[in-house]
């Protein structure tokens, strides 16, 4: 068990690692020179981490902007966190074992399934499929399942979570990119194919359809085409007028000797550095990734597509990126202040959540029904992700996690497909 452990948590779960060693696999496999494998496998490790540098970036400004938002207008209520649940499921109920297990699980399910069927998927963020281990294992345990049932129902069902989800968000991942070498492995996917949907109904089609990466500026504001001038015109305002509203006295106990209007233009543009260096992170890695991987495919599933973090697509449409970002938050608010008025629980708005799903998102609303589409999905998007946490609210508080909920969409889902249906029927029985 300590091997196991030891691999969970020191490999599998490092996507860096992992994604590293497949690269190699896969190099090796296609009989290449130790030369190259060495070269193709250390440039794979320093993409993803200079990817997850920019992630890192990201999350450092966007917990400041938390919370000053949540100061600012005044907002209380429960902050999601799949983590807490993690925590208390593997200290309190002592279920670490099961989780890693469940963990494990999940690999060797997709893989199979992968081999089997026409759905040649590999997921490789770890991550999310630890937080996917955590909510079956978690939710399995409290419908009555032990020891070896526990993991393998856990296993399966959220392998077969691993591939169906990329497959199902394959043919926009398509539409997307252009090409069929990668897929999506995120769990938040339901969201994107939710926003994709209305965007399809309320959006623009066919020859009427704009995309917001094509808006033509006049000539004195062409300088926001760049990517990183547009991000930064955007968020500068949205972090100063934030922090006004927080007022001075709080918005300083987070710049320390540094003014807080100043503090709050300095984080801004520490959100455009990491947004600069993820995507060089993302041109590094899928350099490598992808030609690398045909190996693995050719040998031991053939024709298998790596599923892939989010952020690795925010390239390919960088200003519904932050479209998306925006909208979705829009979104959250209207479900924060809405939701409670009908008993459920008052979530607020995660900003991490809202940029990373909600950029992705709006990648998705942008790609099937243009910029109104993107718009008016984003928004629909942001009220989504908030109602199925809300719903999911009720159901941990019987379980002994109060005031406790989770993010990701599907793994929410999950959960309230064990609540609602796994749940009963093993009643029954």
């Amino acid at each position: 068990m300590s091997v196991i452990n030891f691999i969970i948590d020191n490999i599998l779960t490092q996507a860096s690692i992992t994604i590293a060693l497949i690269a190699m696999l896969g190099l090796i496999l296609q009989k290449k020179s130790v030369g190259q494998v060495i070269s193709g496998s250390l440039k794979t490790l320093l993409g993803f981490q200079v990817l997850s540098a920019g992630s890192s970036i990201i999350v450092g400004s966007l917990t400041y902007f938390g919370e000053i938002f949540t100061e600012g207008f005044h907002m209380q209520g429960i902050i999601p966190s799949i983590e807490a649940i993690n925590g208390q499921a593997m200290n309190e109920l002592g279920l670490g074992r099961d989780i890693a297990l469940t963990f494990l699980a999940i690999f060797i399910f997709n893989i199979l399934i992968a081999r089997f069927t026409k759905w040649k998927y590999i997921f490789l963020t770890g991550q999310a499929i630890l937080w996917m281990a955590t909510m079956t294992t978690v939710f399995g345990f409290f419908v009555g399942l032990r020891g070896l049932p526990l993991i393998i129902i856990g296993g399966f069902v959220g392998g077969v979570f691993a591939v169906a989800m990329p497959a199902i968000a394959q043919p926009i991942i398509r539409k997307i990119t252009g090409s069929n070498d990668i897929a999506l492995g995120h769990f938040c996917t339901i969201g994107y194919l939710f926003e994709a949907g209305v965007a399809w109904l309320t959006g623009e089609r066919g020859e009427n359809k704009k995309s917001i990466e094509d808006m033509k500026l006049p000539k004195g504001f062409e300088f926001l085409q760049d990517t990183y001038l547009s991000v930064m015109v955007v968020m500068v305002p949205l972090y100063i007028i934030t922090a006004l509203f927080a007022g001075q006295e709080f918005a300083s106990t987070l710049s320390g000797d540094q003014h807080y209007v100043m503090f709050a233009f300095m984080q801004s543009i520490q959100f455009v550095v990491g947004v600069y260096v993820l995507l060089s992170g993302v041109r590094l890695l899928l350099g490598e990734i992808v030609p690398a991987f045909r190996g693995i495919a050719m040998k031991l599933v053939p024709d298998a597509i790596p599923a892939l973090d989010c952020p690795v697509f925010f390239s390919y449409s960088p200003n519904a990126v932050i479209l998306g970002f925006i909208t979705t938050t829009i979104g959250t608010v209207i479900a924060m202040f809405t939701l409670p008025k009908f008993g459920l629980a008052m979530i607020l708005p995660g900003m991490l959540t809202n940029f990373f799903a909600g950029g992705t998102a709006g990648i998705f609303g942008n790609a099937v029904g243009g910029r109104r589409g993107a718009i008016i999905g984003g928004i629909a998007h942001g009220f989504f992700i908030t109602l199925l946490p809300a719903l999911l609210v009720t159901i941990f508080n019987g379980m002994g996690f109060v005031n406790a909920t989770a993010t990701d969409v599907d793994t929410v889902a999950v959960a309230l497909l064990y609540a609602w249906v796994f749940g009963p029927i093993l009643k029954r029985f």
